[in-house]
């Protein structure tokens, strides 16, 4: 999400900690920013924006040089871009000064309980209690402290600290949040990724969760929790540098549907205590009971994950849904009561369609409710309220986890629309939570079998048609995985509703045309069998994606099958889309696609 680097050596460390950050760009970021040592004490230097926005800083500091400090790229969170909440962030007496990637979720518990001690707070971020945490339990022997503060805090992190007291020495920690450290001559690094010191250095000790390590231009010690000195293997890196920007992964798009399970995980996690939802967001909960329409405003795949929505919200919660491509939403005339609320959904938050019919909405004087990636963006700026998916920057054109956390947010909100309305009790919310939470781990399980979707790949990658069908939300996924797959493959695809086959669309099946089948809901599962033996009976070729409980089913009459695990039913696309975006992105690999940046493509639509 953020991008950490951190330098000792003999060398002058600001073009270093520079064009380190440089190389983290890809990661994604809104500031940067950096602390050094300059004559015994730390100065920061830090702004909003780009990084050759720091440089010009840095230009106007006068007389700052350094051989030890650390850098960041932000990707902001815990509030909006400013050169305040920026990073590094130092304790009160300047003593102190840190940098962290990650999610701190008991922030707030800790905010509070240190400003009754007295301590102040200049930014809205959740790392800021850190710096102050490290202060306070600061009494002459800094690992010490952190180890305290690792064991108070919760959530992810990787941390890069300097103290004054140990001048020309960085120490840094990890807990789910990616920290490696590069090993030079005369010279170590800390950094997120390999790319920020590979122009210097080939070798590097991969950080475990829980591990602390002390580094100075001469010598690099590492400490586990109990501040005992462990060995490290020293590993080196045979990548090019464009590949270890992927993290080893051969394109971005595979690398960050790995992502998804941590990145669903991160969406889910802070938003779920005892069974409950609670979602971050300044909504009412009455406004939330009295709803007489949704209407669902989105472009792309984010629309997808409307139409989704639009079966869960209407089983669950019994409130109707209109789900709109946003391009056509602000030219149809919609018709929108007051008791309405419009969802806007966009990765970006700055989709010109989405923006432009969230603008056309709020005329009707109805609330919107945006469910936003990038905090600060201009969505999240106009919108009534805002919930983030925090999936993190995502590289590739094709999305993967911003589909994923978009789903998960919106199965929160539809679990919380029901129990807001008294339509399930606590214990029928606390069934519902469980399953949400478990689709990360469900998640992995579908990627664990990467190889046999591979393989499916192989045998289909010559078709140059292929249709999509399913009922109810497994038609849903459908539209997805079409998509996926025609934006990187370039192999024409539509996905249809199983039930609108006699209705025109059979007479596109021929003779080994493709058929792709969603059926994950039992309930639905006879009705797909006879769907299947329709279209087989006029030569086409079926690869089904099925559940484990209609698996056996659907096995007899499927060529081939590949099944995901059970879940609450109108959850499964989580699932299934899982499986579809590693069929097309081994079947773009296999036809030589650009993969990463398809033809006409751009990540962020910023024009109508």
């Amino acid at each position: 999400m953020c991008g950490i680097v951190g330098f000792t050596g003999s060398a002058d460390a600001l073009p270093v900690l520079v064009n380190g950050l440089k190389r983290l760009e890809y990661r994604g970021y809104d500031s940067a920013g950096i602390a050094a040592f300059d004559s015994g004490s730390i100065r920061v230097v830090k702004t909003r924006g780009r990084i050759s926005e720091l440089e010009h800083k840095l230009r106007q500091t006068p007389d700052f040089s350094a051989s030890c400090g650390i850098g960041h790229t932000r990707w902001a969170t815990h509030g909006e871009p400013t050169d305040e909440n920026s990073h590094p962030h130092l304790s009160a007496d300047g003593k102190i000064a840190v940098v962290h990637n990650g999610i701190i979720e008991n922030y707030a518990d800790i905010k509070a309980r240190l400003i009754k001690r007295g301590y102040t707070f200049v930014s809205e971020t959740d790392t800021e209690v850190i710096a102050h945490l490290l202060d306070f339990y600061y009494k002459g022997d800094i690992l010490t402290a952190l180890c305290k503060v690792m064991a108070t805090v919760r959530g992810s992190y990787a941390l890069g600290v300097l103290c004054a007291d140990r001048p020309d020495e960085i120490i840094a920690a990890r807990l789910d949040s990616p920290l490696i450290v590069g090993l030079g001559d005369g010279e170590n690094f800390i950094a997120s990724d390999i790319p920020a010191f590979l122009s210097h250095t080939r070798d590097y000790y991969t950080v475990d969760d829980g591990e602390i390590v002390c580094l100075s231009k001469d010598s690099v010690t590492v400490y586990n929790s109990d501040l005992e000195e462990i060995e490290k293997e020293r590993l080196t890196v045979n990548w090019s540098v464009e590949a270890a920007e992927k993290g080893g992964y051969e394109h971005f798009m595979l690398k960050e549907i790995h992502e998804q399970p941590k990145a669903v995980r991160d969406t889910v996690s802070p938003r779920l205590e005892n069974g409950k939802i609670f979602l971050d967001t300044d909504i009412p909960l009455e406004l939330l009971s009295e709803l007489s329409r949704i209407h669902i405003i989105a472009c792309g795949s984010a629309y997808h994950t409307g139409i989704v929505a639009k079966y869960v919200i209407e089983s669950l919660a019994r409130i109707p849904v209109e789900c709109d491509l946003a391009s056509e939403f602000r030219y149809r005339k919609p018709i929108i009561s007051k008791n309405d609320l419009c969802i806007v959904i966009s990765q970006s938050g700055e989709t010109a369609d989405t923006l432009a019919a969230m603008r056309e909405a709020k005329k009707h004087g109805v609330r919107t409710l945006a469910i936003i990636n990038v905090v600060g963006s201009t969505i999240a700026r106009e919108a009534d309220h805002v919930l983030y998916t925090w999936a993190g920057p995502e590289i590739a054109v094709a999305t993967t986890k911003a589909y994923s956390t978009q789903l998960a947010m919106l199965y929160l909100l539809a679990v919380k629309l029901a129990s807001a309305r008294g339509l399930i009790s606590d214990e029928e919310e606390r069934v519902l939570a469980l399953d949400i939470s478990h689709l990360s781990e469900k998640i992995e399980s579908v990627i664990s079998q990467i190889n046999t979707l591979s393989y499916f790949a192989s045998k289909f990658h010559n078709h140059k048609d292929i249709f999509f069908l399913g009922r109810g939300v497994d038609y849903a996924a459908g539209l997805e995985g079409s998509l996926k797959l025609k934006e990187i493959s370039y192999i024409r695809s539509e996905a249809y509703a199983a039930g609108e086959l006699k209705h025109g669309t059979i007479a596109l099946i021929q003779n080994d045309t493709l058929v792709v089948a969603i059926a994950t809901q039992a309930e639905l599962a006879e009705k797909m069998v006879s769907n299947i033996r329709e279209v087989k009976a006029r030569g086409a070729c079926v690869l089904t994606i099925a559940s484990e409980a209609t698996r056996d089913m659907l096995a007899d009459v499927s060529d081939c099958l590949f099944a995901v695990p059970d879940c609450y039913s109108k959850f499964s696309p989580s699932l299934s889309v899982v499986a579809m975006q590693l069929f097309s992105y081994y079947i773009a690999v296999a036809r030589g696609c650009s993969v990463d940046k398809p033809r006409n493509l751009a990540k962020s639509v910023t024009v109508e």
